[in-house]
């Protein structure tokens, strides 16, 4: 058999397993099935483009662009394809390689040659890049073994697990905040600061969100009082309540060895912070929701279907003492790395198994 054919088959193969996967969507697939596909077709297409050579501005865009496309399709799905019709639900499979035809048509300079990677990107090397190649095998492997269990199955399958609770079109928590939280809130009020926490958790959908961010610290949360027991923010609800708006006890930070929270004082004035727990009040009668798709867009469908670190900046915004201007997508590290005037004060690093 000559290279030629070999390659031939390789690309047939991949065809007939995407195929395969389509097929059992169809039939199978539901909003956990669908999510999970276009997320791993997803992160293939973003491999593809951090490997591509290029400027990095090109690269940004073309990640920014497969994340829109990661968006649009878990959109078509939520809103049309779920339980609809067979015809949306063919659409709904036809989509699921759009990241990784996207990042292919792109890499390759505009060819109408799309298909998926196969062989035959690994015998039009030239020989420039045979002798970088141990040195890119061994920078892989760097980035793997740092990812530790992060991306383990656990993780993926907690996080698939957990997908059907969310909504983020419509609001699924109310209430969650009890009477006891707004009275110790109403107690701290005489301290003039709010605290800022940002965490490093350990729940799954923090594990691997860190590995795309590479950042230590991917939660943010905040307090009325010192001793953090009025900590609030937006969560997935540890399956005691709908993901939205809810009460975090220190148990809640507390999911793996090494498990540690920045704590950071802003000063405020009675009026700001009476008025941050009114706003909270509102949010808890009316309803929320977390913004999954806001992680990739940064925008919300309604008002107040955030994610943690948005809501809150939304929240400081709103009383008059946010101190950056935000970007598209917040990170809850951007509360602390965007502090450019320092308002914020640092109260301590909390390490939760010392």
């Amino acid at each position: 058999m000559d290279v030629k054919t070999y390659i031939t088959e390789q690309i047939i193969r991949r065809y007939l397993a995407l195929a395969a996967v389509g097929v059992a969507l169809y039939f199978f697939g539901g909003v956990a099935l669908f999510s999970l596909a276009y997320v791993a077709m997803f992160l293939l297409a973003v491999f593809g483009v951090m490997q591509a050579k290029g400027r990095k501005r090109a690269r940004a865009s073309l990640f920014v662009t497969c994340s829109l496309a990661l968006a649009a399709q878990l959109v078509f799905y939520v809103l049309v394809a779920d339980g609809g019709e067979n015809l949306s639900r063919v659409f709904a499979v036809l989509a699921l390689p759009l990241p990784m035809i996207i990042s292919r048509y792109s890499i390759v300079g505009q060819t109408a040659e799309l298909y998926l990677p196969a062989l035959i990107d690994a015998v039009t090397i030239s020989f420039s890049q045979v002798r970088e190649f141990p040195e890119k095998v061994t920078k892989i492997a760097t980035r793997i073994k740092k990812t530790g269990g992060k991306l383990s199955p656990g993780n993926f399958k907690e996080l698939a697990a957990s997908l059907p609770r969310h909504d983020s079109f419509r609001y699924v928590n109310a209430d969650s905040l009890t009477d006891d939280y707004f009275r110790a809130a109403e107690s701290s009020l005489g301290d003039l600061g709010l605290y800022i926490i940002i965490s490093n958790t350990g729940t799954p959908a923090s594990e691997i969100i860190s590995v795309f961010t590479k950042k230590q610290f991917n939660h943010a949360s905040i307090s009325f009082d010192a001793n953090l027991q009025t900590i609030v923010s937006y969560n997935g609800g540890e399956r005691v309540y709908p993901p939205g708006l809810n009460r975090e006890m220190l148990d809640f930070f507390n999911r793996k060895p090494d498990a540690s929270i920045l704590i950071y004082r802003l000063p405020v004035t009675y009026e700001q912070k009476r008025a941050a727990l009114d706003k909270i009040r509102q949010i808890n009668g009316e309803g929320s929701a977390y913004n999954l798709l806001g992680l990739f867009i940064g925008k919300s469908v309604k008002t107040n279907i955030m994610y943690c670190s948005q809501f809150v900046y939304s929240l400081l915004r709103h009383i008059g003492v946010s101190y950056f201007e935000a970007p598209n997508v917040i990170k809850p590290t951007d509360l602390i790395e965007k502090d450019y005037h320092r308002r914020l004060e640092f109260v301590e690093e909390l390490r939760l198994n010392e």
